[in-house]
């Protein structure tokens, strides 16, 4: 488990790095190969290989090369994507990526940069709309009922940045996106029956979409294994990719990085999505809802 950015000396470990450099250490494992292997592949020593695996350090792109030939993993889709984590990883390392041109993103920095190379997403949400899918006057209007901001002058460009992030549900490798609701976010008056009305509406066009699937979890279902918090797995292309799971406290962002945490959450959300009505019925209730407002 990681809350923020853990630091060991004058390394610092991503959630990026410690994406790359677990697969990295999967691939390894898999093989039977230990550390010094990989020192020796690389012309290196093993206290630098110890650092590359948790992600203490940024990787270049001839190390990355080289392990993958090493562990047998010459797939050009597996090099190429561990390549763009990799930039992606150097990039935030040193503050770059379009992100970074949003200071309102705070926290969310990390999971937006993992967002973007990312293939998949499943998030579970019980009081709001996921983020992906949200109006700029829903958004506009979470941003000042949060009470978070100190300036103002910070919510438009938090707005602006959450409209940027669902660019990833368009183009030619679109995010697939899998949300399940509670009825209750859909119900609650964020920004006022107006600002709703269009919010649902444009759920509704969101789920013709052929990557986006939408489920709503009615509150007759009643007890349900997600009630204590929400949550977001995130997934990556490629064998033996790993997933991770990010969630939001009230004081901190937090992730789950190891395959145990990851399975867990897959097999909650896996049962909050067989509680949840199928998506025509889905669509059925949010039409309703909206109607009603």
């Amino acid at each position: 488990m990681t809350a923020g950015r853990p630091e060991r000396g004058t390394s610092v470990s991503t959630v990026l790095g410690r994406r790359l450099g677990g697969e990295l250490l999967r691939m390894r494992e898999t093989r039977g190969l230990r550390q010094a292997h990989a020192a020796e592949a690389l012309t290196a020593s093993v206290p630098k290989v110890a650092k590359m695996e948790p992600g203490l350090v940024p990787m270049r792109d001839p190390d990355i090369r080289a392990l993958c030939h090493l562990y047998g993993m010459d797939d050009a889709g597996t090099v190429t994507r561990l390549l763009s984590l990799a930039k992606l990883d150097r990039e935030r390392r040193k503050a770059k990526g379009w992100w970074n041109e949003y200071p309102a993103l705070r926290d969310m920095v990390e999971y937006v940069a993992l967002e973007d190379v990312a293939c998949s997403v499943r998030t579970w949400q019980q009081v709001i709309v996921p983020g992906l899918l949200q109006t700029a006057d829903y958004a506009r209007a979470l941003a000042m009922g949060n009470g978070k901001w100190d300036d103002p002058g910070d919510v438009e460009p938090f707005v602006d940045s959450r409209l940027a992030r669902q660019a990833r549900l368009v183009g030619d490798a679109p995010l697939q996106l899998r949300a399940v609701v509670h009825e209750s976010a859909l119900r609650q008056l964020v920004g006022g029956r107006a600002v709703m009305r269009t919010q649902l509406a444009h759920l509704l066009e969101q789920v013709g979409r052929p990557n986006v699937s939408l489920q709503v979890l009615p509150s007759a279902a009643g007890a349900n294994p997600g009630m204590n918090c929400a949550f977001t797995i995130v997934s990556f292309d490629g064998p033996g990719a790993m997933d991770v799971v990010h969630m939001d406290t009230t004081s901190a962002t937090v992730w789950l990085e190891s395959e145990s945490d990851a399975a867990h959450h897959r097999v909650i959300f896996d049962r909050i999505t067989r509680l949840a009505l199928a998506q025509h019925n889905s669509a059925d209730l949010i039409a309703g809802i909206r109607k009603e407002m």
